[in-house]
């Protein structure tokens, strides 16, 4: 059956939440110009029916954490399997099956330098199904990550982003300890949770967490990300672009690929290629306009290979089937 397309005041509630995923009802309520219990309304049906997460997700390009894309050409009956068991993993999102089927794109962010030689030199070799395994260093992200991609397509005004804009005082160091463990735990699951909460999972007072929660926010360290159906926001078709580009246009390319509308995650990596990219399109046509017109026509491209999703297994977090 055919998914019902997000309306006005749900893409401005997610529009919302990617400015602040923790922001009230009665902020976001006010600011759209509905009731709160509109929001509130709009916002469980969001979750229930599209694919809503708001989840605290730490920042591995500022924390100095190493960050891979891995292309894994699969046996066509050995893909889906193997795209399931990487999605259960706590460091692997943005799963995909491309190419027909016959290829798993992952993005995984280690904890730890043995965790990463583990999955790459270790599980992954001795995985049945897999023919080939190409590794792909992130050396720079240009935009995804903190930087959401909706409000690209505004449905939002200048003064309502402002408004809604968080405020949480002057940075600090991006760093994360020991310490800060069972919170980002928590936030991980739900982005949302409320004081209490943390405060429970934590054994903090309320007032510290308050506290190390806005440091941690202001320091780039902890940000808060939503997904959702994007199909129901219009967007019908995405695709991992493999770009190749000159190194001295290198950074210009990246800088640029930042701007275009369909891009909603751009880094520049060491590989086979020196870019990836993730292209949101309305339609199969309006993705073939991006590649040979906007992206093709950029100085410095040397060479676009592009792979459609087939299905997405994972974005940021991981729903098991239903069975």
């Amino acid at each position: 059956m055919e998914s019902t397309p997000f309306d006005a005041v749900e893409l401005s509630i997610l529009h919302a939440l990617e400015i602040d995923g923790r922001a009230p009802f009665s902020r976001i309520a006010e600011v759209i110009g509905v009731s709160d219990q509109t929001v509130a309304r709009r916002y469980r049906r969001l979750v229930a029916e599209g694919g809503l997460r708001v989840v605290g997700l730490q920042d591995a390009q500022l924390l100095g954490r190493e960050n891979w894309m891995l292309r894994l050409r699969c046996a066509p009956d050995g893909a889906e399997t193997i795209a399931a068991a990487l999605a259960r993993r706590p460091d692997t999102a943005w799963i995909g099956l491309t190419s027909g089927g016959t290829e798993v794109v992952c993005a995984t962010v280690p904890r730890t330098t043995t965790d990463h030689e583990d999955l790459l030199l270790g599980k992954l070799p001795r995985t049945p199904h897999i023919v080939e395994i190409r590794a792909f260093q992130m050396l720079h992200r240009f935009f995804g990550g903190p930087e959401g991609w909706l409000h690209k397509y505004g449905p939002l005004t200048p003064d309502q982003i402002a408004a809604l804009r968080p405020r949480y005082g002057p940075p600090g160091p991006a760093v994360v300890t020991a310490d800060d463990a069972p919170l980002l735990a928590v936030l991980k699951r739900d982005g949302r949770a409320t004081h209490p909460e943390l405060q429970r999972a934590t054994g903090r007072s309320e007032s510290a967490v308050k506290r190390r929660l806005a440091a941690l926010l202001a320091s780039g360290a902890l940000y808060i990300d939503t997904e959702y159906d994007t199909s129901r926001a219009g967007f019908g078709v995405a695709a991992v672009l493999w770009i190749t580009a000159s190194p001295r246009h290198l950074d210009a390319v990246g800088r640029a690929l930042a701007d275009h509308e369909e891009i909603a995650y751009a880094a520049a990596t060491a590989g086979p290629s020196n870019i990836v990219g993730m292209a949101i399109a309305r339609d199969t046509a309006g993705l073939y306009a991006y590649v040979s017109g906007k992206l093709g026509h950029l100085e410095g491209v040397e060479h676009v290979e592009t792979a459609p999703f087939m299905r997405r297994v994972k974005q940021l977090t991981y729903r098991p089937p239903i069975r």
